[in-house]
């Protein structure tokens, strides 16, 4: 599965720092460096220390974790909604990712000069935030007559989608973002169609100087209560720090890095796996001499759609599958031991696949 996180921020916030720091990171748990698909898009693993459980156990050939693209999206100014510096770029970069990663300046350096002349992480959330749901008013506006005049003669449909319009747009009338509205699944398919920009899952990055990595600061603390309605997670790294870790091939020297700032794993690992996360994400695993592999589907898929990430005659030919837990396969260390134990459960068509699961497919085409 193919899915993107774009980062965004105003000009000097630190989003280009934070993308060149994942370009340079080395793949911590498994030989799987970032790698760039164009300018401004690259590939990058997702930390899973239950990759390297199955490594120990298996000891296979290759190892395969999972991955999240990232990309670095054009600088936003305000106007961006009306086309103003890269604009429209910026809005049609953004169309395309599954998930925002919002990057938020909460330090102070006179060296370095913000767009607005002044450090306040809420107005810069509210600058593309403001943008963000220009946008997507003017994409509502287009479609909103169409569908009331709809609504007016009897269609049921256009009725349930004309409430929702106006759910919607009374929502960024008032300066909120669609993602706030609490919109359900079946409502968010209703309006699919407009590719609204606010209704993307976010992620917001305090970058913050490197007395604050632990404690944060007031502009945290200022971005934190300015978030509340969205129930969005906030990361608090320091990109200039994690531009060091990044640079560091050897992991103790890593890890004794990140000690002496009193950390357990860098920012950018825990912003990946958040990243993985917000998107709704789990993984499941094969596991066998040749490859251990994670594999990425979505939360509450059932057995043969995961089975369809594999190949597609997995799902069309599924007979069923054996599932172990890796709570087994490490205390009985082989597939056979957790056969022997009675610890494999052969699961059909309406399995719902757990995140962690080890699985083995059966199928006939």
């Amino acid at each position: 599965m193919s899915l993107q996180c774009g980062i965004v921020g105003l000009p000097n916030v630190g989003k280009s720092t934070l993308f060149s720091a994942l370009s340079s990171a080395k793949a911590e748990a498994a030989n799987y460096p970032f790698c760039t698909i164009e300018p401004n898009v690259g590939v990058v693993e997702v930390p899973d220390e239950r990759l390297q459980v199955l490594e120990g156990l298996v000891k296979p050939q290759k190892l395969v974790p999972t991955i999240v693209e990232i990309v670095d999206i054009a600088g936003l100014v305000r106007g961006a909604s009306k086309g103003q510096g890269l604009g429209n770029q910026f809005l049609a970069n953004i169309r395309e990712v599954d998930a925002i990663i919002h990057v938020v300046r909460c330090f102070s350096d006179d060296n370095i000069v913000h767009v607005e002349g002044r450090v306040n992480p809420v107005s810069d959330k509210e600058i593309i935030d403001l943008e963000l749901q220009l946008k997507d008013l003017e994409s509502i506006e287009k479609k909103f007559s169409r569908v009331e005049k709809a609504a007016r003669v009897g269609d049921a449909k256009a009725k349930v989608e004309l409430d929702i319009l106006n759910r919607v747009k009374s929502a960024l009338l008032q300066g909120k973002s669609v993602r706030a509205v609490g919109l359900s699944e079946e409502e968010k398919a209703t309006i699919a169609d407009l590719q609204l920009l606010t209704i993307k899952p976010v992620i917001y990055v305090a970058n913050v100087d490197e007395n604050s990595i632990l404690t944060g600061n007031e502009y945290v603390e200022q971005l934190k209560a300015a978030i509340a309605e969205e129930s969005a997670q906030v990361i608090v790294l320091c990109a200039a720090i994690e531009s060091q870790i990044a640079e560091m091939e050897d992991p103790d020297e890593r890890s004794l890095f990140l000690g002496e700032y009193g950390l357990s794993e860098s920012g950018l690992n825990k912003l990946i796996k958040a990243s993985y996360a917000i998107l709704n994400l789990i993984t499941y695993f094969t596991a066998g001499v040749k490859e251990v592999r994670a594999w990425t589907i979505q939360r509450g898929w059932k057995a043969p759609q995961a089975a369809g990430v594999i190949h597609t005659d997995f799902e069309r030919g599924f007979i069923r599958a054996e599932v172990i837990k890796l709570t087994d396969y490490a205390q009985y260390k082989t597939e056979a031991g957790c056969r022997e134990a009675g610890k494999i459960s052969v699961e059909g068509k309406e399995y719902v696949v757990q995140d962690g699961d080890i699985m083995h497919f059966r199928f006939n085409v």
